[in-house]
């Protein structure tokens, strides 16, 4: 049975940073080739949080009204004209970006190098998915298996990213890894990384909370940063270093020290961001020991593949939920993650 439509939603909107007020705009409608989506989760993303709380990225800065959130999971309520692949009422895991379809990189297949993209709250992008309802392109939502809920569809978004860096890594069965960092991505990667038959993970963090679900979630190995060199430690572990190295922190640290917790000839696979947009990298120590080092932008062609990993059971993806906040209580729930780092692993918005 169809559900009533509302001519109008709720739509959290930050006009300033450390801020949400509540707006009424109208329901958007639906066009050809797109379906009508109402809300029931959507994923708070580091990127969201840095808005947020310092009003830019780098570079760019938030200069007017901004509706954030780019990691949604939903209903499908309407089907515009020409969709014959969805149907109303099917639950949807939504790809957030929309890219052109027609420069070289899009007809490469590398969509996630497009540079007319649309993607949800990134710069100079205001629109987001903190709203009850959004328009989006049927292409590029996902129907969920019965089994798999709206809230690891709103994770998929994070998890494409995490499959994407191990895809990019090229890493093999029987090889070793290392992951800087046991956030959200962190664990994606790591998730990813055991669904591709890799087994020897070292997960590295500062914060013991974060190693407890790494562990938890099937980590071998897990470093307290803090508490030892890590450095010295993984090489303990590892005989010499990790096959593959996975930077998710954006840490200046950890950049520094990833050349050294990697294996002569090894990968290092990059994929967090930093707060300044730049780093110090120990060049000389990459070159003599000539590793080849892979970068991560977003995602690419990943959608089917996670989704159906999920559904089979070999990604455990909504472990990686820790906090959930209702719609009213979004400001809250920034809040939260923002200043309990070393308590929240992955903040989600319940919508509806």
């Amino acid at each position: 049975m169809e559900e009533k439509i509302p001519k109008r939603m709720r739509v959290a909107v930050m006009k300033k940073k450390q801020s949400f007020e509540f707006e009424e705009r109208p329901v958007p409608e639906v066009i050809a080739g797109s379906v009508l989506i109402r809300m029931e989760y959507v994923g708070i993303c580091g990127s969201d949080a840095h808005l947020y709380e310092h009003g830019g990225i780098g570079e760019n800065v938030v200069k007017e009204p901004m509706v954030l959130g780019h990691e949604p999971g939903g209903v499908v309520v309407a089907l515009g004209e020409g969709v014959s692949d969805l149907a109303v009422g099917d639950r949807v895991a939504v790809e957030p970006g929309v890219p052109c379809y027609t420069c070289t990189f899009c007809k490469e297949g590398r969509y996630n190098l497009c540079e007319n993209v649309y993607f949800y709250a990134s710069l100079p992008v205001t629109e987001g998915c903190f709203c009850e309802y959004i328009v989006h392109p049927a292409n590029l939502c996902f129907r969920l298996p019965e089994h798999v809920s709206t809230l690891e569809g709103a994770l998929m978004e994070p998890l494409a990213v995490g499959f994407h860096a191990a895809s990019q890594s090229g890493i093999k069965v029987g090889k070793s890894a290392a992951i800087l960092g046991a956030g959200c991505i962190g664990l994606a990667t790591m998730l990813s990384l055991k669904s591709m038959g890799v087994n020897d993970i070292t997960v590295i963090d500062l914060m013991e909370n974060r190693l407890e679900k790494a562990r938890s979630l099937g980590a071998k190995h897990t470093i307290l940063a803090g508490s030892c060199d890590p450095v010295a430690e993984l090489a303990k572990i590892t005989g010499g270093g990790a096959d593959y190295t996975f930077e998710t922190a954006g840490n200046e640290t950890t950049l520094l020290q990833i050349a050294k917790m990697t294996k002569r000839g090894g990968t290092i696979t990059l994929v967090g961001y930093t707060n300044k947009g730049i780093a110090p990298l120990n060049v000389n120590w990459i070159i003599d020991n000539e590793m080849t080092i892979k970068t991560v932008f977003r995602y690419r062609n990943h959608y089917p593949t996670i989704i159906k990993a999920v559904a089979e059971g070999m990604i455990p993806l909504k472990e990686i939920a820790s906090d959930i906040y209702e719609f009213q209580d979004i400001q809250k729930g920034f809040d939260y993650a923002i200043r309990h780092k070393d308590i929240v692993t992955k903040a989600v918005i319940r919508i509806s």
